[in-house]
């Protein structure tokens, strides 16, 4: 994914029909959500045919703000192939991921991202994080939530541990 890219490219002929699949069972996810109480988004994970997770909103149903559909897909994923790197994947969702899950997505090394609506559609629905870009774009000492950077140098010790650790997988 490059992340200086505004536009989506088109699909080839062979991930048309897969795509096609997965983003159905996205949408069908959001709409099951949006009627049993969790919030109107779905997500699916997969290699080609073969699916690895599926998941929707869960963030009123289990009352954590990090449980959208993006994330709880991944971590499903992530410890059926025992790994935190989902390369040759693609995630599937029935809209635009939120700042929290482009990060996830990202993290998780996903080859591709593919999704139904925009974030201009969420927010018209009262899903808007547009608020989320426009500060992750600005110096912390301009946040909405007030950052203080606190005991640096002591903190710096956890990264030398890491260095220092031979065991340790790259990120």
């Amino acid at each position: 994914m490059n992340p200086a890219r505004s536009e989506p490219q088109p699909a080839t002929p062979s991930q048309n029909v897969h795509d096609a699949r997965w983003i159905a069972r996205a949408i069908e996810l959001a709409r099951e959500a949006a009627t049993n109480g969790g919030g109107p988004f779905g997500a699916v994970i997969a290699r080609g045919d073969e699916q690895l997770a599926e998941s929707s909103n869960r963030v009123t149903l289990d009352l954590d703000p990090t449980a959208h559909a993006e994330v709880n897909a991944i971590r499903a994923a992530c410890a059926k192939v025992r790994d935190f790197k989902l390369e040759g994947a693609t995630l599937y969702s029935s809209c635009e991921p939120c700042p929290m899950c482009l990060g996830a997505i990202h993290w998780a090394r996903l080859e591709r991202l593919v999704f139904a609506c925009s974030r201009t559609d969420a927010a018209a629905a009262g899903f808007d994080d547009e608020w989320i870009y426009r500060e992750l774009a600005l110096p912390i000492e301009k946040r909405a939530v007030p950052t203080l950077q606190l005991a640096r140098e002591a903190g710096l010790g956890a990264f030398d541990a890491w260095r220092a650790f031979a065991g340790r997988s790259p990120y």
